[in-house]
């Protein structure tokens, strides 16, 4: 199963994005295409980074609250994930990292894992999974 996952993320992810950097050069040329990867890195780090001082701000009132701030953790997670996205070169990870900053996108993302978390459990499967290969 996790190896599944690897050729996913270190194979088929990488000649995704060399296909469609390719195709965007001969729309674009090599200059253009090179400034729209580091302009889309440059901008998704710094949106990243402004959203994880807003999410760890409000993790940080919960918790002078004396609330568990568990949403929120997991909307820092997502935000980690977006800004390491962004920062990789390629258009498809920067689009995914984009789409996973915004705030509706991240919500759902968690009720989708919610609900995959909640019928393995009542399956009584203990392993939780996300999704197979």
């Amino acid at each position: 199963m996790i190896f599944g996952y690897l050729v996913l993320l270190f194979v088929v992810t990488p000649l995704l994005e060399l296909a469609i950097l390719f195709k965007v050069n001969e729309w674009l040329g090599l200059q253009e295409t090179i400034l729209l990867v580091l302009c889309t890195g440059i901008v998704g780090a710094w949106l990243a980074r402004a959203q994880g001082f807003v999410v760890l701000q409000k993790i940080q009132q919960d918790m002078s609250a004396g609330r568990l701030p568990a949403p929120y953790l997991l909307d820092g997670l997502m935000i980690i994930i977006a800004g390491a996205l962004l920062i990789t070169p390629g258009l498809l990870t920067d689009t995914v990292g984009f789409l996973l900053l915004i705030s509706r996108v991240r919500a759902f993302v968690k009720l989708w894992l919610r609900a995959r978390i909640e019928a393995r459990l009542e399956r009584g499967d203990g392993r939780i999974t996300i999704w197979r290969l």
